[in-house]
Order: structure tokens, then sequence, then C-alpha cells
């Protein structure tokens, strides 16, 4: 503990690992402070105030009333953002829509993450991209871990930051997801910056692909020349400003990035990397890449070959990716509840065409995203891979009516109203002996709390009689 003297004469006694917080922290000491959101992540913030700024003044705003700690005001309700210029800081939650985005809010708006990453940033590798961050994250820190013992997870994985940051001491490591709504307003960068790929998503947030990809390139665009930037290949200009040393990334059969992914081998800093059938429990091609990225980051904090495949094999894929739910009655099911993009979905259909996909679950919240390319692979697609396509509102409407508009089999289609009537129609068509796949392809809002709720229900619908 070190003791601390505050503007009003009181001693803090301050952990010592949450010093670097505390810095940044202090001077919102006495001010008044909202914390937009009170989900995982402002209820943590509020915690990490209360410790940190005692005499700040402290109001919590969220949609649906709170029970908050004694000395803490509330406002809630349809209005929780009227009057944001009222206060002199407000700490947004990941996932609050602004509804007043003027210059006089704006400047006031931080965040959990931007208030950690000024803290801790030269220890952090953020890792972030429309598809595949969640995996990346937790398989880098796992190897990480496996050779560093002092490495952390946290961020979008479901950890906020702030409840992990007294473990943090100078020589720790922090893996950390990054979502684009903990990246939307930030003005600082991790040490190791990430970006997997950017697909179209989040229209509904953010109203154009541009807004959304603007978003995801902060990760990089406040980095040091002392820096690093893994980038898939196609990103790599995107943002011309940063200054980190940038490492390309690509998964081809003639990939030229720095790190390649060809076949079932990483190419990377001259060495190649073999990952033979059966090293490791990821399924699907789409796992390849997120294996050699996670090595790429590995082998910048001195992880061996040896020891980076031996956690590989080690390694459990998280829940609702791409997860083998089981065989019921001679089908076996899999949820692919994260899949809210054409790519995904496309991407679990390739990874299961050797087991036979009797039946996909397609449809969720439309966000006006282009089905485009996922119309197009299923037009192309064998007859009975995938067989049958079970659809669910709102989008897996839209879907069905551009496949008809192609002259798609009709018989094919088969039109439902909720996720339990497409999993009790799945049970009925799929054969014996194939796949039945959800990956809807869409966001879960307005049917389910999020992903892992839809993902819990599924698999619930697959196991009842």
């Amino acid at each position: 503990m070190q003791k601390v003297n505050t503007d009003q004469s009181v001693k803090l006694e301050i952990p010592k690992n949450l010093m670097p917080l505390y810095r940044i922290m202090q001077p919102m000491d006495g001010k008044s402070i909202l914390i937009l959101g009170y989900g995982r992540e402002g209820q943590a913030t509020l915690s990490m105030l209360q410790k940190l700024v005692p005499g700040a003044k402290l109001t919590v705003a969220d949609i649906r009333p709170q029970q908050l700690p004694e000395g803490v005001q509330g406002v809630f309700g349809d209005g929780y953002q009227n009057g944001l210029t009222g206060y002199d800081v407000v700490i947004k939650s990941p996932g609050i829509v602004l509804t007043d985005k003027s210059d006089a809010v704006l400047e006031r708006v931080t965040s959990q993450t931007e208030l950690f990453l000024r803290a801790y940033r030269k220890q952090v590798i953020g890792i972030t991209g429309t598809k595949g961050k969640s995996t990346t994250t937790a398989l880098t820190w796992h190897v990480l871990k496996s050779v560093r013992p002092d490495t952390l997870l946290m961020g979008n994985i479901g950890i906020p930051a702030f409840l992990q940051a007294e473990s943090i001491g100078p020589e720790t490591l922090i893996v950390y997801e990054l979502s684009c709504h903990q990246l939307e307003y930030i003005s600082v960068s991790p040490h190791v910056a990430v970006l997997l790929n950017l697909f179209e998503e989040h229209l509904d947030h953010y109203g154009t692909k541009e807004a959304y990809f603007n978003a995801k390139r902060n990760i990089c665009r406040y980095q040091d020349a002392d820096d690093i930037y893994f980038c898939n290949i196609l990103q790599k200009d995107d943002v011309p400003e940063a200054k980190a040393r940038r490492i390309t990334m690509q998964q081809a059969p003639d990939a030229v990035a720095d790190l390649s992914v060809i076949g079932r081998e990483v190419h990377f800093d001259g060495n190649i990397l073999p990952l033979p059938v059966g090293c490791t429990r990821l399924a699907g091609e789409h796992n390849l890449y997120n294996i050699g990225t996670a090595y790429g980051i590995c082998r910048q904090f001195g992880v061996t070959d040896d020891q980076f495949m031996e956690a590989l094999a080690d390694f459990d894929p998280l829940p609702h990716r791409l997860q083998r739910v089981g065989t019921f009655d001679g089908v076996t099911y899999y949820d692919d509840s994260i899949s809210t993009a054409c790519e995904t979905a496309i991407g679990a259909m390739k990874a299961l065409a050797a087991e036979g996909v009797g039946s996909i679950l397609l449809g969720g919240m439309d966000r006006g995203i282009d089905y485009t390319s996922l119309v197009d692979f299923l037009m192309q697609a064998p007859q009975d891979n995938p067989q049958f396509l079970i659809l669910m509102p709102d989008s897996g409407m839209r879907v069905g009516e551009m496949l008809l508009e192609k002259g798609f089999d009709r018989e094919r289609l088969i039109f439902t109203d909720e996720l339990e009537q497409a999993v009790q129609k799945a049970k009925e068509v799929t054969p014996k002996g194939k796949v039945c796949l959800l990956s809807p392809a869409a966001a879960s809002y307005g049917f389910f709390k999020n992903f892992e709720e839809r993902g819990e229900f599924f698999q619930k619908y697959v196991m009842q009689k």
C-alpha cells in the first residue's frame, strides 16, 4: 500500500499495483462524474472510482432502474441520457449509443478502456476484428500464461479491466479483447495492436460501414514507433498516420503477407509452423488464421514452437463458437451462435462440409447488412450441403426472399417464427448421419440478451424431448 494525500486532506491507501491507474484518475477527484450504463463494466467502474477518487460526486445513468450504493445518485428511464453536459466527466459503457454526439458532450466522454490503456498500455496486447477476436484472445492468453504465468485476460471476453487492475505488476502481460464499442471513443492505443479482419457489422449502432471500420481502426491509430501492429493485409494501409511497426497477415494458398497461413502451415519470420490434423480442438479453416495470429503474437514474447504447440493442444474452444453440442437421434448439432455475419456462417458451413450439413438455422436481428455473399454461396453450394435452410425472423426472412428471387428450390427453405420452432423443424428434416448447424449470420438482440443466451437456448431445445 502507498499512502497518498488527496485534495481533501484525506490519506488514501492505494495498492501499489493501482498507482498507474490512480495517477490517471486522480484529476477527476472532486469532479461530477456520470457512469453511463450499469452493466458489468459500469459496476466495476463505480467500484474503482469509489476507491481512487472518493471526493468525486458520482451518478449512474441507465435505461433500467438499478440498485446503487449509498451516496450514489441515479438517473433511470427513457431520459437517462438527458443533461450529459451537466457533468464534468462521462464514463460511457460499451454498447451505449450516444443520443447527443455534439462536441460539448464528446469532450466529456471517456471510458474504462481509455482510462485503463492510459495507465497500462505498454503492457497490453489488444486484439480486435469483426470475427475471431475472442478465440484469438483466449488462445493467445492461454499460450502466454503457460510460459509466463504473470499474464492476465480481460476486456470484451467478459472480464472488465478494472476487476483485474490490482493484479497488475510491472512485468504483467495483459491480453485485452477490444470490441468496436470499447474502441469507438478512445484516443490511446495498446503497445501490441491486432486487427484480424473487417466485415460489415453493427450498422444498427454506427449507421455506416465506414463509421464502424473507423472505430475498429482506433486500435492502432494512436500507437508510437516502438509499438507493433498486426493487421490483415487488406487493412495494412487503412491508417496511414499510424506509426507502429506493421506485421501483415493473410490466409490464402498464395499468401504473401509477413505472417502467412498457407494450408495447414504458418509462415512467419523465416519459420514454418506445421499444424497437422489433430493438433488442436479448434474446428474449421478460419481457426487456422486465428492460430497463426496467436503464434505471431506469442513469438514476440519468446514463446518457442514446442511451447506453442503444447499449449495449443491443451486449449479448449470457447462456447458457442462452432461448439459440438452432441449427437441425438443420429443428428450431430453444432452451436455457432457467435456468428453474426455472412462470412462466419459461410466459414462454419465450409468447416462442417465433410460431415454434411443437413440443416442450417439462419436469421436474427436485421441490422441492414448486405447478405449477397451468403446468398451467392448458398446458390452455388451442393443441394445436399446444406440440404435445408431453416429461416428465422427477421433477417432469415430477407435471406429467404433473396434466394427465391434467384430461383432457389422452395422446398429446401423452411420459414419459422422463432428459435424453438426452428430447432423442432430441424429435428424433423435433418437426415440421420448429418449435421444441424446454428450459424445465424445475424445478431441476437431483440430476441435474446446476447449470442450466449441464444446459444444456451439452442442447446436446451436440442436436448429436450
